[in-house]
């Protein structure tokens, strides 16, 4: 079934086409990853789909009455209100009850003897029924309480961080529960964990999904069609990001090929023309139009390729960068915690944790932006450092391109030795000759990165700070950049929540571990998940299920739970009749499968439903359990 349909649309913006004709079928259930350089057109082709900006020239068609839920890569929630409210904002039936919901659960957990709330909850009980809201309202929980907003439930929503805005839309767009996700660049400002915990969730919901992202294990494991848009063209390839990197590298292969071929044809005709046959002959006349059209076939100009062609950075001494005993507290929360760290030349060390939990208060300490509680910060005497910091500080918005680069060197010296001009290096980050001279305040939020990333640079640094690197950078010049720090003869200290980009560039990771304590860890983010995981699996384990199967009764109505709310304690009543359920149905079903014997199609369908039921049981346990420990 197509749910979407984008026909010949078009969109331009002055004199440059973003894209031009471009049809596009999409399905049920269907997965697209779009990919592009920073300025090439993906936000303003997700704003068309969604509705919310109109195309020059096409028309785009939804399915009737399809749900779409847009997630902007800066959401803008009401500046009045609590975070529950900015969660529960949707107009559907389900999200009035809830909101209904979970607005007087609230008060009845200030009041637990207030019989008029008391009522009115009782009130909502059938109509939470009919409409299958229990369900919505336990996954809106866990919903939130894996984007980290527990906490933040009651809190005013002008008090909140970008990161935690984007968490909190994204937790109403989740609770939803659309036909079709959008969603422009959802893993910035987000932790490693919460992101791995987003990729989980969307590989198993069966909702429809267009996806902008530099994330690529995302879109390695999320999405069937990829999506580039590159030189106003929209090109389409099935398969994953993997796939898609085979598939561009054949169609280059292929373009270059032709236009080798046309180059040759076009030399030829007009050797043919210079040897002077007799002119004005009908042969004649068909020879120059062949080179007429032969130069008219000239293909559009390739997407240039960010260059890093930086010499590199100065002489680096033994010593680099020493921490010891280093502490730091802001309102009295302990972010770091008696630190010690030495940094050696050559050294690649990734910095991940929840946000806020104090990465970049780290990273500022190192630079000297901010002082420690306690503790030294030793850096060596031949260290020249550069920091890529997330507010790209020294962006002046009202200053031309061209000046701000000068205004660190007229003359760069390029990684032959040789000096470049400050305009030929601008070209070589695909600032185009109109750019360089129009005002910082013109760039795409990716193409200011990429200048920031160029001033840096320039510096010849010899340790690298980098704060979020991969934010609102496009795959192209990730890439890149990665290479250069293959090469790079200094130190690298990293903050990123990219999951590949930490695989692919750093040796050692500093996990912030809750309470000021930050744990070192060898290897890439991969190592540590793994480290992680085994020591989840051997940590000691709750009771065994059967001692769960008899759990004790539930608590007379009379006198309610003081830790629980209304609800939790009804879903606590409901879970100790639904488990031994649930434990019936399961044994019958392995039962009829030990009696299947060769009937292979029979043997598959109870299979799958028997794992259907562990996995209704687990759950069931887990939350469950949950309850119990807070009675």
């Amino acid at each position: 079934m197509t749910i979407l349909s984008l026909e010949t649309i078009s969109k331009q913006y002055g004199p440059r086409a973003l894209f031009q004709d471009f049809t596009l079928g999409m399905v049920k259930g269907e997965r697209l990853g779009i990919i592009g350089a920073n300025g090439c057109g993906k936000t303003t082709l997700l704003r068309i789909i969604a509705g919310l900006e109109a195309p020059d020239t096409g028309r785009v068609t939804w399915a009737q009455g399809l749900r779409v839920a847009y997630l902007p890569q800066e959401p803008v929630l009401p500046a009045e209100g609590s975070v529950l409210a900015a969660v529960f904002a949707g107009d559907a039936p389900t999200m009035r009850l809830l909101r209904a919901y979970e607005s007087l659960s609230g008060a009845l957990a200030l009041a637990p003897d207030d019989q008029d709330v008391l009522a009115q909850l009782n009130a909502l009980t059938p109509q939470m029924d009919a409409l299958g809201a229990w369900d919505a309202e336990t996954a809106a929980h866990s919903i939130i309480t894996e984007l980290g907003l527990a906490a933040q439930m009651h809190a005013p929503v002008a008090t909140l961080s970008g990161g935690q805005r984007k968490r909190v839309a994204m937790a109403r767009m989740l609770i939803e529960r659309p036909d079709l996700l959008i969603l422009d660049e959802p893993t910035n400002h987000i932790d490693t964990t919460t992101i791995a915990w987003l990729e989980e969730y969307l590989a198993r919901t069966t909702t429809a999904l267009i996806l902008v992202t530099h994330d690529r294990y995302f879109l390695e494991r999320l999405v069937g069609r990829m999506l580039e848009v590159d030189r106003g063209q929209v090109t389409s390839y099935q398969g994953n990001y993997g796939r898609f990197l085979e598939q561009k590298a054949e169609r280059l292969q292929h373009e270059a090929a032709s236009e080798a071929a046309r180059q040759n044809l076009l030399r030829r005709e007009l050797a043919w023309l210079r040897r002077g046959a007799r002119g004005r002959t009908t042969k004649q006349k068909a020879h120059v139009e062949r080179v007429h059209d032969l130069m008219a076939q000239r293909p559009t100009a390739a997407q240039g390729t960010v260059s890093i062609d930086l010499a590199q950075g100065r002489r680096l001494g033994k010593r680099v960068l020493q921490l010891k005993a280093l502490s730091k507290h802001y309102d009295g929360q302990t972010l770091i915690n008696q630190f010690d760290l030495e940094v050696h030349p050559g050294d690649r060390v990734g910095i991940i944790g929840p946000n806020g939990s104090g990465k970049t208060t780290l990273l500022n300490i190192i630079t000297g932006r901010v002082v420690p509680d306690a503790g030294e910060v030793i850096v060596g005497t031949t260290v020249h450092m550069a920091y890529y910091d997330q507010e790209a500080m020294g962006l002046n918005e009202t200053q031309r391109v061209v000046d701000y680069i000068r205004d660190a060197a007229e003359q760069i010296r390029g990684r032959e030795g040789a000096l470049v001009a400050a305009t030929s290096m601008l070209e070589r980050f695909l600032f185009t000759s109109e750019q360089q001279w129009a005002l910082i305040s013109t760039l795409s939020g990716g193409e200011r990165r990429r200048l920031y990333l160029l001033r840096q640079l320039i510096e010849a640094p010899n340790l690298l700070i980098l704060d979020e690197p991969t934010n609102d950078l496009d795959l192209q010049t990730l890439g890149v950049l990665e290479d250069y720090l293959d090469e790079f003869n200094g130190a690298v200290i990293t903050v990123s929540h990219d999951r590949y980009f930490l695989d692919r560039v750093v040796q050692r990771t500093l996990a912030f571990a809750g309470e000021g304590r930050i744990v070192e860890y060898p290897g890439g983010y991969s190592s540590y998940a793994e480290r992680q995981a085994a020591a989840a699996k051997a940590a000691p384990r709750p009771p065994t299920r059967e001692r769960k199967t008899t759990p004790s009764s539930p608590q007379p109505s009379g006198a309610p739970n003081r830790s629980l709310g209304y609800k939790e304690r009804r879903e606590l009543q409901e879970l100790e009749a639904q488990i031994p359920q649930l434990e019936a149905q399961r044994d019958q079903l392995a039962a009829a499968l030990s009696a299947s014997g060769s009937d292979y199609q029979q043997v598959s369908r109870l299979s799958a439903e028997l794992a259907q039921y562990e996995e209704r049981i687990e759950t069931a346990f887990l939350r469950w359990a949950e309850l119990s420990e807070r009675v």
